[in-house]
């Protein structure tokens, strides 16, 4: 089925707006703004506090986390103005995609611009948007009972889904557009090996995920070294290895230093993978006479390397506290890293 231009641009604009809340939720973790709205309140909560008696409220309210309690206590008003404004941006940002979506689905639908494929494949994307909205809150809700800030494994998990949406949406974007190849590339490895690309990147996003959630880059503001050590003598004794310190991440200095060397990494067994694949896309593309194959290999090479430097950058630079800009232009590489793997996986 050929699908009309304006089904094309909707997709579009809806695979921008996910881009845009995974950064804006970067942004709201950065500056520890998720605990600020206490409520999750599907409807009311579309409106933000006008009145100073309507803020005193809220900020009442947030008076009662353990956040305040332990980290933020005697915040003024203003500065509460502020970690309110990224959470209440990330919470409209997500019901203006639900209308974005929904009004001009039933539209298409309606008038039987959608076939079965394409709403297969809309519907796998519905199912990953709603588990990412309750599963924020799943997560908002784990740092207002007993710690300062959110779950580090739920707030990774949440960013994975958010992932998972951006991907489908994706995969039915290209599916609109009809993108095809002029090569053989199923009989090479390429679709196994960028598949493997793709799980790896997935696992580095958690870890990127919990790396944040914890703030383990404040700990070890180096590189290549951690602190003048490649490997951490902490990750080599036996006793560390319990399950105490897994659950209790933020009560010792073990798990950072796990999952900092994990992410790291990681991070150079992407680069390896990803040179094998540039190396065997180079070889088979360049015999394409599409551009957007041609050309395959170096976004691909570009985004590892943008990448890789982003989260350097970010590491050597977190002396204190997390540059909220690196950080979340690091997430938005992720992203984009994300993509050329996934039309790798697409155009084979």
């Amino acid at each position: 089925m050929k699908y009309s231009k304006i089904i094309k641009i909707w997709l579009f604009i809806g695979l921008v707006m996910v881009f845009i809340q995974v950064i804006v939720g970067g942004i709201t973790r950065l500056t520890e703004s998720g605990l600020s709205i206490t409520k999750w309140e599907v409807v009311t909560g579309i409106l933000p506090p006008i009145s100073r008696d309507r803020w005193n409220d809220e900020f009442m309210k947030y008076k009662q986390t353990p956040q305040y309690r332990e980290i933020n206590e005697g915040m003024s008003l203003d500065d509460f103005k502020f970690i309110y404004f990224w959470e209440y941006i990330h919470r409209l940002w997500a019901r203006m995609m639900g209308f974005v979506f929904l009004i001009p689905f039933i539209y298409f639908y309606s008038k039987g611009m959608l076939d079965k494929i394409l709403i297969r494949h809309l519907t796998v994307v519905v199912f990953f948007a709603f588990l990412a909205a309750i599963f924020g809150w799943i997560m908002v809700a784990s740092g207002l009972i007993e710690r300062p800030w959110v779950n580090a494994y739920k707030l990774s998990i949440h960013l994975l889904i958010a992932v998972c949406v951006f991907v489908a949406l994706l995969w039915t974007y290209l599916k609109s557009l009809e993108i095809h190849s002029d090569i053989e590339l199923v009989g090479t490895s390429i679709l196994k090996t960028s598949s493997i690309l793709f799980g790896i990147i997935g696992f580095q996003l958690f870890l990127g995920g919990m790396l944040s959630g914890m703030k383990a880059a404040v700990i070890y503001p180096t590189w290549p070294d951690m602190n003048g050590s490649y490997f951490p003598d902490i990750i080599f004794i036996k006793e560390e290895w319990n399950l105490s310190n897994f659950y209790n991440y933020d009560r010792n200095s073990f798990m950072p230093a796990l999952i900092h060397f994990l992410h790291r990494n990681t991070a150079y067994l992407v680069l390896i993978l990803g040179v094998y694949l540039i190396f065997k896309l180079y070889k088979t593309c360049s015999e394409s006479r599409l551009t957007y194959i041609k050309w395959l290999p170096y976004f691909l090479l570009g985004s590892i390397l943008i990448q890789i430097l982003l989260g350097i950058f970010t590491v050597i630079n977190s002396k204190g506290s997390i540059p909220v800009a690196l950080g979340v232009m690091h997430q938005g590489g992720a992203l984009g890293l994300i993509t050329v793997t996934v039309f790798a996986i697409f155009c084979t």
